[in-house]
């Protein structure tokens, strides 16, 4: 039999009839819900997309007194209020939905992860670490592991906050080994004021086994050998940063130089540093090395190394210590004129030589391990910059 193309004219029109009937029924049904949401629903969702939060929590308040069941709605006023900086509704708001005996599951959890929120926005960290902790295993586990490790931190509670990360990584596949590292240094650096070298040996080496390039629990060993009188084993320990990330030897420079001065040989320590800022110059490698030539072969010598510097790498704080230099050796008459030009200097470098985290661009004169700005951990750049703030 032949096949006739007639019959498959009426299928397009059949198609668009049973679309048209669907798209009818869907546009009733939105039309049904949307005459079930009272007036002030609608308001509230245009105050918030006239970023109007506080006009938009006292129309959203009506539709909750209307229609209590609105749990959804609940958690959004809820988070609306720990926004607006109003801590104690929103903690009222979500205490209420747990104590709902209706609630489900699912929605319980959610109430118990913005509770743990509330009360962390608070500051009140016991009641928050609890009500996290009760979240392990549900969709809110990774987050709430996020703001445990948050409070530890603030707490200082670093065995805690290994093991949170531990977790961290399992959950989130991906390794924290920088994060644990920092946390057993931290333990370290505690064991040390407590004169407990053994207990801080042992998070040094924990430290190192997590991340071998670990440059702060090297120079923490140095720091736990020199405060045992050890001051070869310290040099050592010291001097194998180079190996791990050379950029760090600034930061141990005054440390290596106060060490050869304790053990006699000032000139195998000036060597040293010499070399080390020849290969991997930095601000305080130069500072290091420009007070120690100054005190052990004078003035002449110590211009000589920053001539030398300011024509390889020109910089205000160069000049500052050439300046330095030149004021101990000049006659009298011209020590004024130095002194001048020496402080028009120092007016301009006073914001000069900062730090700057390389995650959130905080700077800062000291450096931390721990940017105080973005909380992360050895985003600091180890090399001081001239760069003024304001400038990238």
């Amino acid at each position: 039999m032949d096949f006739e193309l007639w019959w498959l004219l009426p299928i397009p029109a059949l198609f668009f009839g049973l679309g048209w009937i669907a798209a009818r029924i869907d546009i009733k049904h939105l039309l049904r819900e949307s005459r079930a949401l009272p007036l002030s629903y609608f308001r509230g969702l245009n105050f918030l997309l006239n970023e109007q939060p506080d006009k938009a929590i006292e129309s959203f308040i009506e539709v909750v007194k209307v229609d209590p069941q609105t749990i959804d709605l609940h958690f959004a006023l809820g988070n609306l209020f720990r926004r607006q900086g109003e801590i104690d509704r929103a903690i009222r708001m979500h205490q209420n939905l747990l104590e709902r005996p209706d609630l489900p599951a699912d929605k319980r959890q959610t109430a118990v992860f913005e509770l743990a929120q509330d009360f962390h926005r608070a500051g009140l960290l016991d009641r928050a670490e609890e009500l996290f902790t009760r979240l392990d295993g549900s969709p809110f586990e990774h987050q709430a592991i996020g703001f445990l490790l948050q409070i530890y931190e603030q707490e200082k509670d670093w065995q805690k906050a290994i093991v949170a990360t531990k977790r961290m990584e399992a959950l989130a596949k991906r390794p924290y080994f920088k994060e644990i590292a920092h946390y057993h240094c931290e333990l370290a650096q505690g064991a040390m004021l407590r004169s407990q070298s053994v207990e801080a040996r042992n998070e040094i080496d924990q430290a190192l086994a997590e991340y071998k390039l670990c440059a702060r629990a090297t120079m923490l060993l140095g720091d736990l050998e020199a405060q045992e009188g050890n001051q070869a084993a310290a040099i050592a320990a010291w001097q194998r940063i180079e190996s791990q990330n050379p950029a760090y030897l600034g930061l141990v420079a005054e440390r290596l130089a106060d060490a050869y001065r304790k053990t006699g040989d000032v000139a195998q320590g000036i060597r040293v540093l010499r070399s080390y800022e020849d290969q991997y110059p930095s601000l305080d490698l130069l500072t290091s090395l420009f007070n120690q030539i100054l005190a052990h072969e004078g003035a002449d010598a110590g211009t000589q190394l920053i001539k030398d510097e300011l024509q390889r790498n020109p910089t205000l704080l160069g000049l500052d210590k050439l300046l330095e230099a030149q004021l101990m050796a000049a006659p009298a008459e011209r020590r004024h004129d130095l002194e001048l030009v020496k402080g028009l200097v120092g007016q301009h470098i006073k914001r000069l030589g900062m730090y700057r985290c390389e995650q959130c661009g905080f700077r800062a004169k000291q450096y931390y391990w721990r940017c105080p700005g973005c909380a992360k951990w050895e985003t600091y750049s180890p090399r001081r910059t001239e760069t003024p703030d304001g400038f990238v």
